[in-house]
């Protein structure tokens, strides 16, 4: 599917609780859950915004090592956060441009990523080590 033939995707529903402990208290969100491979290889595509408390979650249903994220058909720009097992942010890629296909790699082991609208993790005070609580996440990973 190229970018000018991009047709609206449906919301992934039901929409489900997430939260992000900051250091500037914690943030909730309804984010969409992409779970299979159909809904993660599709996941953000052809959207045109991101609401500023949803976003989408994508599990990998166990920990994974290589993990790179990329922005094809993407039209709108994301931030990209990393989580690991235990459900702490590993790392965050701000501000991915859109409809950009560079890799973005996670840089670790991870379990899910969550997608944002670009600059809303740097406005919440999002960063490595903060921990996100949603139903995946286990306290020993």
């Amino acid at each position: 599917m190229e970018p000018a033939h991009c047709v609206g995707q449906p919301v992934l529903k039901p929409l489900q609780r997430l939260t992000i402990e900051t250091s500037k208290g914690p943030v909730k969100f309804m984010v969409e859950f992409a779970d299979t491979d159909r809904t993660r290889e599709y996941g953000e595509m052809c959207r045109k915004s991101v609401p500023p408390f949803s976003g989408m979650l994508f599990d990998f249903k166990a920990p994974m090592t290589g993990v790179a994220f990329w922005m094809r058909n993407t039209l709108i720009p994301l931030d990209i956060i990393y989580i690991t097992p235990d459900g702490r942010v590993l790392s965050i890629a701000r501000n991915v441009p859109a409809l950009d296909e560079s890799p973005v790699p996670a840089g670790g082991t991870i379990r899910a990523v969550l997608e944002l609208r670009s600059g809303r993790a740097a406005e919440l005070g999002v960063l490595p080590g903060d921990k996100v609580t949603h139903r995946i996440f286990t306290p020993h990973g």
